[in-house]
């Protein structure tokens, strides 16, 4: 929860106006402009339709497929703020928060967790998938066998709660709810 105090505490630096957005039991009006509200939508929509924006299932998500979305993600989050010229970025303040918000999600809420746990699951995942014994096995069932799936998939969901959050805050920017 620390990067969302610190994520609250930038999103504050927004101008003052008519949209309410908060987190927990903190609140503001702000006013982003319309470059903010374009990239906020943007992120929203991502995170709206991909699984890295909804709530995890353990027992029908595919922990790879979750890491594939996590990844693109981060791709196209760093393809919309390399779009920003960086006249806007050094202009305006709430454009340049809304940047530093974005890159924090990513460097502190995702990429710990990805650095961690990605690579060491993929390899045991693939070798577990050709294993014989596990042939006629779901992706699910033998994903569960992997020897840290309690403390990988309890961080996993810690995330995912965070990214949620995220998703709210985006999406009062982006539609002034």
């Amino acid at each position: 929860m620390k990067l969302f105090k610190r994520l609250w505490r930038k999103v504050k630096a927004y101008e003052i106006d008519e949209a309410v957005i908060g987190i927990g039991n903190q609140k503001v009006k702000i006013r982003p402009n319309y470059q903010d509200i374009r990239i906020a939508y943007k992120l929203w929509v991502e995170l709206g339709t991909r699984k890295i924006g909804l709530e995890i299932d353990l027992d029908n998500d595919v922990i790879s497929e979750i890491y594939d979305s996590w990844y693109e993600f981060f791709r196209l989050t760093r393809e919309l703020i390399k779009d920003i010229p960086v006249s806007k970025i050094r202009k305006d303040e709430s454009t340049k928060e809304l940047v530093r918000i974005a890159i924090e999600v990513l460097n502190e809420g995702i990429r710990p967790h990805l650095t961690r746990w990605q690579a060491i699951f993929r390899k045991w995942y693939k070798a577990a998938i050709e294993a014989d014994e596990n042939k006629g096995l779901s992706p699910q069932d033998i994903q569960k066998n992997y020897p840290d799936y309690a403390k990988l998939t309890k961080e996993m969901l810690e995330v995912n709660k965070r990214i949620m959050e995220y998703r709210k805050i985006l999406k009062q920017l982006a539609m002034g709810e």
